[in-house]
C-alpha cells in the first residue's frame, strides 16, 4: 500500500486520481483549496465505498502547505506519491490581461508545484524511494498559443523545472513524470471565466475567437478525466516510463503537428487554419 498525496481533488483529474489509488487500497490524501467543493468527490468516494481523507491545502500558501503536511505525518510516515495537480487556466492578451490573474497562474501552476516538491523531497530522498508526478498539459510542449500565454509559459516552466528535478533526484531513488494531456472534460475553463472576454479590450474579437475554439474542442472532443487519471497510476507503476507523456489522441496530434512545421512562423498558419475550422474566420483586429 503506497500514500499518496494528490493536490487539486475537487473536479477533474485530481478527481478521478483520487479514486483511483483509492480503488487499488492505496493511503489517499486528496487535497484542495476550498473544502466547500468536497461534495462531489466525497459522494463518488462514499458511493464506491472508498475511504479517502481530504485535506484543505492552498498550493499557493506556505503555511497552507504546511498545515497539511502536519496533518499527513502526523497519520503516516512515509509519503510515496506526490501528484501536483492543482491549476488554473486564466486567460487573456500578455499586454492587458490582469496582472493579478497573470502571477495567479504562475502562483499555482509552477510555485504551487515547488512548494509541494520541496515539502514532500526531503521526506522521499530519507525513504529512499518515491514518484513525483506533476500535472503539466500539451501546452509544454508546443508553441504558446495566444491569449494562453502564461499559462503555456507555466507549463513550459514544470516541464523544464520537472527535467532538473529528475536528474537531481535520481541518485535517491525519486522518479519524476510529467502528465501533459491534451483537451479533456474538466471545469478549468468554467473556473477560467473564458466566456468573459474584457469587452473594452482592443483584443476582445480576436480574444474571443481563441477562448471558443477551447471551450467547444473540450465541449465536442473533450476526453474522460479518468484516462489521465489512469495515466497517473500507470506511471507511478511502470519504472520505464519517459519523463513526458502526453495523453489524448488530440495532444499527440497538436505536438506532431509542430513537430512537422519546424518553426513557429510555419506553424501559425497551420493552427490558424485549425482554430478557424472551429471557431469560424479570425477578425481582422480590434472589436467586432
Amino acid at each position: 500500500m503506497a500514500v499518496v498525496l494528490i493536490t487539486g481533488c475537487s473536479s477533474g483529474f485530481g478527481l478521478e486520481t483520487a479514486l483511483a489509488f483509492s480503488r487499488r487500497g492505496d493511503k489517499t490524501f486528496a487535497s484542495m483549496r476550498d473544502l466547500k467543493k468536497a461534495h462531489r468527490l466525497h459522494r463518488r468516494a462514499e458511493d464506491e465505498g472508498l475511504d479517502i481523507e481530504v485535506l484543505e491545502l492552498d498550493v499557493t500558501v506556505d503555511a497552507s502547505v504546511t498545515t497539511a503536511m502536519n496533518a499527513i505525518r502526523s497519520k503516516c510516515h512515509d509519503i510515496d506519491v506526490l501528484v501536483n495537480n492543482a491549476g488554473v487556466g486564466f486567460t487573456g492578451p500578455v499586454e492587458t490581461i490582469d496582472i493579478g490573474r497573470a502571477r495567479m497562474i504562475m502562483e499555482t501552476n509552477l510555485w504551487g508545484a515547488v512548494r509541494m516538491i520541496r515539502a514532500v523531497a526531503p521526506l522521499m530522498r530519507r525513504q529512499r524511494h518515491g514518484v513525483i508526478i506533476n500535472v503539466s498539459s500539451m501546452s509544454a510542449r508546443v508553441p504558446g498559443n495566444p491569449y494562453d500565454g502564461f499559462y503555456g509559459a507555466s507549463k513550459h516552466a514544470l516541464g523544464a523545472l520537472s527535467e532538473s528535478l529528475a536528474w537531481e533526484l535520481s541518485p535517491f531513488g525519486i522518479r519524476v513524470v510529467c502528465i501533459e494531456p491534451g483537451f479533456f472534460s474538466t471545469d478549468i475553463f468554467a473556473n477560467s471565466d473564458m466566456d468573459q472576454v474584457d469587452q473594452s479590450s482592443p483584443y476582445a474579437a480576436d480574444n474571443a475567437w481563441i477562448n471558443n475554439f477551447q471551450l467547444r474542442s473540450v465541449e465536442k472532443g473533450g476526453g474522460d478525466p479518468a484516462d489521465v487519471a489512469a495515466a497517473i497510476t500507470k506511471a507511478v507503476d511502470d519504472l520505464t516510463t519517459p519523463l513526458h507523456n502526453l495523453v489524448g489522441d488530440d495532444a499527440w496530434m497538436y505536438v506532431e503537428m509542430a513537430e512537422r512545421a519546424g518553426t513557429f512562423e510555419n506553424l501559425v498558419p497551420i493552427l490558424t487554419q485549425l482554430f478557424e475550422s472551429v471557431s469560424g474566420p479570425r477578425s481582422a483586429g480590434g472589436r467586432r
